[in-house]
């Protein structure tokens, strides 16, 4: 079951994605490739942040 349909699932799909990337970032060795990544991470997470409701400065109590 898909947790897209549940209130906040979509939030949660994009911070698990962008911790996928951040850990992804960390195995690669080509310095852009690991800029990239680690950006798509960081607008991934702003993009959670406002699918959940929450402002940039907010604390996550799950992280």
């Amino acid at each position: 079951m898909s947790l897209a349909g549940e209130p906040g699932g979509r939030a949660q799909q994009l911070r698990q994605k962008a911790q996928e990337m951040e850990q992804a970032a960390e195995r690669v060795t080509d310095p852009d490739e690991r800029q990239q990544l680690k950006e798509k991470a960081r607008q991934l997470k702003e993009q959670s942040e406002q699918e959940s409701g929450k402002g940039p400065g907010d604390i996550d109590p799950t992280l």
